[in-house]
């Protein structure tokens, strides 16, 4: 899985992962991390969600992330704003308002860009990854956001071998793997979600749940 599988999903509209509300799970846990209003946040892998948005709203300078061009102008587009736009050696900038979206590499960021990040919301980036990318994501990403910063992670979790993904399936053990060495791991919540996903059963999934972790630097 390299750029080019994302970047034609995008194109030929395959964008099933996208979905049209706001993350409730976003909704529900988002005020235990204790964050002040105006705490800079970075959503990596955001695709066009409406979290972005709705992460705006609430106050947040957002730094979203995202390889696709085609997203992130839809993304703009959708919500009726018009991005001033620049480019940097590492990739295209867009800002409009508090909302800042970075096109290009994800592991083109470094300590300096993610310095003022003050939390992480992770819906879509862990489980997008296969897991030799998963551990090189969780080694430079989370490795260069600052002490103090927190996280909020969403996981699946299933028989990995029932369904290729993405997305793929990152249990327990693994979270605590990839981030007990660096980061305060506590588990919000936990439920089972196959009946509201009915895509996976058809492809033979026999249990999915989804869980949510507070990471603490």
């Amino acid at each position: 899985m390299d750029a080019d599988f994302w970047l034609q999903r995008w194109q030929a509209g395959q964008t099933g992962f996208h979905q049209d509300r706001v993350m409730p799970l976003l909704q529900k846990y988002w005020p235990r991390l204790g964050l002040a209003a105006n705490a800079p946040v970075l959503v990596p892998l955001a695709g066009k969600s409406l979290d972005v948005a709705w992460l705006a709203e609430q106050g947040h300078p957002v730094l979203a992330v995202e390889l696709s061009p085609l997203a992130v102008t839809q993304f703009f587009t959708e919500h009726d704003l018009r991005p001033r736009t620049w480019d940097t050696p590492q990739g295209r900038w867009h800002e409009a308002g508090n909302i800042r979206y970075f096109c290009g590499d994800i592991f083109a960021l470094d300590t300096a860009l993610l310095a003022d990040c003050r939390a992480c919301y992770d819906r879509a980036a862990l489980i997008a990854l296969p897991p030799d990318l998963r551990q090189r994501y969780a080694a430079h990403v989370y490795g260069h956001l600052p002490p103090g910063c927190q996280a909020l992670l969403l996981t699946l979790d299933y028989p990995q071998h029932q369904m290729d993904g993405p997305p793929f399936a990152v249990p327990d053990a693994e979270v605590q793997t990839l981030f007990g060495a660096h980061w305060q791991i506590n588990a919000l919540g936990s439920r089972d979600v196959l009946a509201q996903e009915p895509k996976f059963a058809a492809r033979g999934v026999s249990r999915m749940n989804t869980r949510v972790y507070q990471l603490s630097r």
